[in-house]
């Protein structure tokens, strides 16, 4: 029975992504405190996070969840550090976007509040967002495109980023690891990843709590490359401590 609710818990949530509390027990037919037992399980497990309300697919090394169910986790955390970011902003200036889902709050920012500015970026729908904004002169990367993830990536993206130079870039992170390096599951977006933080005079960070002392399988750089790192106020306070005695700018949201 527990093994058979365990199994629609995941099957649901494969599919959606992530769901709330109620919903979840509307869909299996059991009592809250028997999903919340249930998830607790699931999370103990590493399959599974909880998030306010609900619970979410978890990312691991080797895997990643869709773009549209990560932009929805810790939601209110990406949204402070967007807001953190965005004075740092240099308007005339030329930057480029990663396809994080915390950049994306940031490009929702500069929506709102526009500047002059030539912007570059390998996620879709920060160019689809930004396309059309006075001011704003957006380039989309040509390239590889995957879908889940609303990305561009591979050789002809990484051969248009060897011909550009940029004033500032904002990536996120899949992983902050405990060497000081960031990291993702796919090879061709660290790629890229790697070659922007190489060919900037200023890269930020855009990074929540849980993104650190994860680890995954491809490096992108070391934190030692970037500028600023910002977080949230829910980064454990030990590690904030080592990684600011270690010399990094962070700034906390």
């Amino acid at each position: 029975m527990v093994a058979d609710r365990l199994t629609q818990i995941r099957r649901y949530l494969y599919l959606n992504g992530m769901t709330g509390v109620h919903e979840l027990a509307e869909k299996i037919d059991a009592s809250l405190a028997t999903v919340r037992r249930d998830l607790q399980r699931l999370e103990d497990e590493g399959i599974i996070v909880r998030t306010h309300g609900g619970a979410a697919i978890a990312e691991s090394k080797d895997r990643e969840i869709a773009f549209e169910t990560r932009e929805k986790l810790n939601i209110e955390n990406k949204r402070a550090i967007a807001q953190a970011a965005f004075p740092h902003l240099k308007k005339g200036s030329a930057v480029f976007f990663d396809s994080g889902t915390s950049v994306l709050q940031f490009a929702r920012l500069l929506r709102l509040d526009p500047m002059p500015l030539k912007v570059f970026s390998n996620n879709i729908l920060i160019a689809e967002m930004l396309s059309g904004v006075s001011g704003i002169d957006m380039t989309l990367l040509g390239g590889k495109v995957r879908h889940t993830q609303r990305s561009i990536v591979g050789w002809l993206a990484e051969q248009v980023i060897g011909g550009l130079w940029f004033d500032q870039a904002y990536l996120g992170a899949h992983a902050v690891q405990s060497d000081d390096s960031i990291a993702t599951p796919d090879g061709e977006e660290a790629s890229l990843n790697a070659a922007i933080m190489r060919r900037t005079d200023e890269c930020h960070l855009l990074a929540d709590h849980t993104k650190f002392d994860r680890h995954s399988t491809y490096r992108v750089g070391g934190l030692n490359q970037l500028s600023h790192i910002f977080t949230d106020t829910k980064l454990d306070p030990a590690r904030l401590r080592a990684l600011r005695e270690r010399g990094h700018k962070i700034i906390v949201a």
